[in-house]
């Protein structure tokens, strides 16, 4: 326990605990390493104290009581963050994953969530009745963080990011306040958590716009061998050319994992494989995939119908809690030939069989707003690349981050030079190529909802001194 915090006596702590309808955890009370393990096995942080927020009422005693005893505040929704914001050394830690309420508005197509909730969860109440939003790729993923940084997944082409689809949000503020925020109401502070991070308050509840979606989808991976990268790469090219909003594929070089339908003697051998998703009607998707489809000699092909919650969890097991995390990520107009020279030539010394090179095709809608519609400026790409660097053993640390960095810098030239907050590994830097044109304007909210910097164990935007 740090200084500051052992100064904090024992009725304070006692007072503070009474307060609340969660409950306070310190370092040697049953279920602190639980609630303070994130996703990313390379965190491993201790903070002096964690509340398990039950509701807005805690959230906002909890950012009381750290700004009275001069404690940093890390917030904690799904715990997904790859640079571990979520807990810090001697923080006072806010665990919003009690704070799961999803409620559907089936008529108004729109859903009212809490920031505890990860992506299944609230995929499985609006597919109750056959609606979705716009999410990330992995299930497990909190709703909270991915929205603050912008949000892309398998319905973006067609519908845009997650923040292009919320409606308000409110917001305890760094003086200790509830406000709603909208299109009509605190207009900055709304534009500014719509990519912003978590820079200028604690979102305790977020209201999405839902479209209808599903329940079953065309959808399924084709598996290539990787000795084929080129042929197929190019084959995905020309593909995404021509692509309706409706379709997307992302395509992923990597070791085949043990998937049932990816023949035995296949498993463990590096592959290139097309993930396909068509949003639209089944019948039009078999048409607009099948080229796609016709690509090169693939291993296995598992297009087909299946269930959109099903779909969005078919990859959750490729990236397990508890694997060492080291990612990186660049946003590319086009896709050309020294790419995919490069593509090929780094999937060759991939580190681990966890490790994978992932390349989705996004665009589409997402780039039908303005670059200041949203905090989020990245309205120009078709093509990112996602370096999910994974590993177990501590020992491969230099290996695996030496090789992730090496391949980022190959791939710069190529770049815009944008890349995705969410997606930045290190506790600070990148916050200019995360936020584009767009970082003044969030110094300038940042300078009005916090200027003292109160909320930092994020993707920092520093307020002027």
């Amino acid at each position: 326990m740090s200084l500051e915090t052992s100064k904090i006596d024992n009725d304070a702590l006692d007072e503070f605990s009474g307060s609340l309808r969660g409950s306070l955890l310190r370092p040697d009370d049953e279920g602190y390493d639980e609630a303070r393990a994130v996703w990313n096995a390379m965190i491993d942080e201790r903070p002096a104290f964690i509340v398990r927020c039950a509701g807005v009422a805690d959230v906002i005693s909890a950012v009381t009581f750290a700004k009275e005893h001069d404690l940093p505040i890390s917030v904690k929704g799904g715990g997904h963050n790859i640079a571990g914001r979520a807990v810090e050394d001697d923080a006072l830690m806010m665990d919003l994953s009690p704070m799961k309420s999803v409620r559907v508005d089936p008529d108004a197509k729109t859903a009212r969530v809490e920031p505890g909730v990860v992506l299944n969860e609230l995929d499985h109440e609006t597919q109750a009745f056959g609606l979705a939003t716009p999410v990330g790729y992995n299930s497990t993923t909190g709703i909270a963080g991915l929205t603050l940084g912008g949000g892309w997944g398998w319905l973006s082409r067609k519908h845009g990011l997650t923040v292009d689809n919320l409606i308000s949000a409110d917001v305890v503020t760094a003086d200790g306040e509830l406000v709603h925020a909208s299109e009509d109401e605190n207009e900055d502070l709304f534009w500014g958590i719509r990519g912003g991070s978590g820079n200028f308050g604690i979102v305790t509840s977020f209201e999405f716009q839902l479209h209808e979606v599903g329940p079953t989808v065309l959808s399924g991976p084709i598996v290539h061998p990787f000795d084929d990268a080129k042929t197929v790469l190019e084959g995905y090219r020309k593909f995404a050319a021509d692509a309706p909003n409706d379709a997307t594929v992302w395509c992923v070089i990597r070791h085949a994992p043990p998937l049932p339908f990816i023949p035995e003697e296949w498993h463990g051998r590096k592959v290139v494989i097309l993930a396909t998703f068509y949003a639209g009607d089944m019948e039009e998707g078999e048409e607009v995939l099948q080229p796609i489809r016709d690509v090169g000699d693939p291993i296995a092909d598992a297009v087909g119908p299946h269930p959109y919650t099903g779909w969005q969890q078919a990859f959750d097991g490729l990236a397990p809690a508890g694997n060492r995390n080291y990612w990186k990520s660049h946003n590319f107009d086009e896709m050309t030939d020294g790419m995919i020279e490069t593509f090929i030539e780094y999937g060759k010394t991939i580190p681990t069989p966890e490790t994978e090179i992932a390349i989705p095709h996004l665009g589409g809608a997402m780039n039908e707003k303005p670059v200041d519609a949203t905090a989020y400026p990245h309205r120009n790409f078709e093509f990112t690349m996602v370096l999910h660097t994974q590993w177990t053993d501590p020992e491969q640390d230099e290996e695996c981050i030496a090789w992730t960095r090496e391949m980022h810098e190959a791939m710069a030239p190529h770049a815009t030079g944008g890349v995705y907050a969410n997606f930045v590994p290190e506790e600070d830097g990148d916050q200019q190529a995360a936020y584009g044109e767009n970082y003044d304007r969030l110094v300038e909210v940042k300078n009005k909802w916090d200027p003292e910097n109160l909320f930092q164990l994020n993707h920092n935007v520093e307020p002027t001194e």
